[in-house]
């Protein structure tokens, strides 16, 4: 095979995984995991189920790739929402509104949050804690390098970044359950009341 050939191969072969990716994406978005198939997603895709099986061997290594690509968006986000030139607090409000925006727009991601909720499936459940322990890891990271920069006081980074994370959910989400959902502006003063003021350092 001469190398135009081959070179139109490799790209047909991209064009169809990328096909197949967007379609099992649509798929876990509308049915969720445990209710998504190999025939939907071949329907979906409008190819043969053999040609998913070319690039995937299970669901589960389809969902798996599907899912690394939610989290490098997650972690894009992240790169673009922190500077180092704001203070912690800043950059904490900025990235959790963008992530927690991202959250609540992506579909699949809102799929798999009701689908832990009303199921519990395992898968979804793994998946909803890898895309928190995105958020987690970079705010622990963000608290040591405000402690090292005396902006706040000595603390275990592993917990207050616990709690930063479900403090934000809580009144972001929960909160709106059983009240008037709450402005940013009040989310991020009661944050502030609670952790800002208690773990910042003042000049």
């Amino acid at each position: 095979m001469d190398s135009a050939k081959q070179e139109g191969k490799n790209i047909g072969t991209v064009d169809r995984k990328k096909q197949v990716l967007e379609a099992a994406s649509r798929s876990f978005a509308l049915f969720g995991y445990k209710a998504t198939t190999m025939e939907q997603v071949a329907k979906i895709a409008n190819v043969g189920k053999g040609t998913i099986y070319t690039f995937f061997n299970t669901k589960e290594q389809l969902f798996d790739e599907i899912l690394i690509g939610v989290i490098s968006e997650m972690k894009t986000i992240i790169l673009r929402e922190v500077d180092h030139d704001r203070k912690f607090f800043e950059n904490l409000f900025r990235v959790l509104d963008s992530l927690l925006e991202f959250r609540s727009e992506h579909e699949l991601l809102m799929k798999l949050s009701q689908e832990v909720r009303d199921v519990g499936t395992p898968q979804s459940q793994e998946a909803m804690a890898q895309v928190e322990s995105v958020i987690l890891n970079y705010i622990e990271h963000e608290i040591r390098h405000a402690i090292s920069r005396h902006e706040m006081r000595e603390c275990d980074p592993n917990i207050v970044a616990f709690l930063m994370v479900k403090m934000y959910i809580a009144l972001t989400s929960e909160w709106n359950k059983y009240h008037e959902p709450l402005t940013k502006d009040q989310i991020k003063e009661h944050i502030r009341l609670f952790l800002e003021d208690g773990l910042a350092i003042h000049a």
